[in-house]
């Protein structure tokens, strides 16, 4: 392999791309449009779910539990009703998601210490939210529930009552709890994977619909030279894309990184270096660019999404699916984002994620190169 015929094709490549905006276009400004629409729109936090109230009891009692959920972060009152109808048709119309029944015995039930109950009616067509809402609801009442609790045994006994147990949390590597610091950084590799494949998938494919890899195949340029004077604008153009998004991260959406610039910029360009040469093979065996691209979307897109751990658990995931995630390489790098960016560890942690990062590159690369043939079929 001679650098003087990668470094022809590099630079042919390198003309071919600012004489088309349109791949520059896609290597920069896609990703970053990505990152910032996903960054601001994905969000996995519920705050301020809308709250209907309906207080049949109209005592102290309830208006002191009301202005629990009042002074919550998690919860916006949208207003206070008198019949389930209205609750209802709110919840149709999504002005509310939630709505807190109180009855009419509470304000004579809970001062005296007796067993009063509140329903809370919630919409569950997201079952999800609605679970995570539920169990903050929950929180609210039971922290109302053991502070008259409390208070009635003081009264009883005459002397200060103070709880058997006490909780104190201690939230590790996402103290503020923000899913933006747990998405970013899977966004990143999401984005990088589906704009790298996609940008490789139609180098060779394009050549041969313009009919100018019979001049290629004439050329003394070997296939590895080929192939890697071809990745080399791109791998370029990817580092640069990490770089920004590596900034949107850190000044925009204030994500912490905890851990070690150069162990993410090494493993990214070994991430790059695999879903670029992914993208190559695809273009390789498609020889159509619309081929190519739909191809290299199903590749990429799809299962780094769904199956790299990005958004979704694999824990909780059918077991025949845990194991398909295994050839997805967007989980590794995830993996790998994830540890460096929110716990700040390196390889001593890492290695295993970072071995199969490296094999999965290797892997392609080799493939690549063997299904290319410079010659006419």
């Amino acid at each position: 392999m001679k650098p003087r015929r990668v470094w022809a094709v590099a630079r042919k490549e390198l003309i071919q791309i600012l004489r088309d905006p349109r791949s520059l276009g896609m290597a920069i400004a896609i990703p970053m449009l990505l990152l910032l629409l996903f960054g601001y729109a994905l969000t996995l936090d519920v705050d301020r779910v809308p709250l209907l109230i309906w207080d049949q009891s109209e005592s102290p009692a309830s208006r002191d539990l009301i202005s629990r959920f009042a002074g919550s972060r998690y919860f916006a009152i949208r207003g206070f009703v008198q019949h389930y109808a209205t609750v209802e048709r709110a919840i149709d119309d999504g002005q509310a998601m939630m709505a807190l029944v109180l009855p009419t015995d509470f304000g004579n039930r809970v001062p005296a210490g007796r067993r009063a109950s509140v329903q809370v009616v919630v919409d569950g067509s997201d079952a999800n939210t609605a679970t995570i809402a539920l169990g903050y609801a929950e929180a609210v009442v039971h922290g109302y529930s053991q502070e008259i609790g409390l208070h009635v045994l003081t009264g009883r006994e005459g002397r200060v009552v103070t709880p058997p147990l006490e909780v104190r949390p201690r939230v590790w590597f996402n103290a503020d709890m923000e899913s933006r610091n747990y998405i970013v950084p899977g966004l990143i590799a999401v984005i990088m994977m589906v704009i790298a494949a996609l940008l490789t998938s139609l180098t060779i494919a394009r050549e041969w619909e313009r009919g100018t890899m019979e001049q290629l195949i004439s050329t003394p340029v070997k296939g590895p030279e080929l192939i890697l004077g071809k990745l080399a604008p791109y791998f370029v153009l990817g580092i640069g894309d990490v770089l920004l998004a590596v900034l949107l991260g850190e000044y925009v959406f204030e994500v912490p990184l905890r851990g070690n610039v150069g162990l993410l910029f090494g493993m990214a360009a070994v991430f790059l270096a695999g879903a670029l040469a992914l993208g190559m093979l695809v273009s390789i065996v498609a020889r159509s660019q619309l081929l190519a691209i739909q191809t290299a979307m199903v590749l990429t897109f799809l299962p780094a999404f769904l199956l790299s751990g990005f958004m979704y658990s694999i824990s909780n995931m059918p077991t025949p699916i845990q194991v398909v995630t295994y050839l997805v390489p967007a989980r590794y790098f995830v993996a790998l984002l994830k540890g460096i960016y929110l716990k700040g560890v390196g390889l001593e942690v890492l290695a295993g994620q970072a071995l199969l990062l490296v094999t999965f590159a290797c892997l392609v690369m080799f493939v690549a190169n063997l299904r290319f043939k410079k010659r006419l079929e």
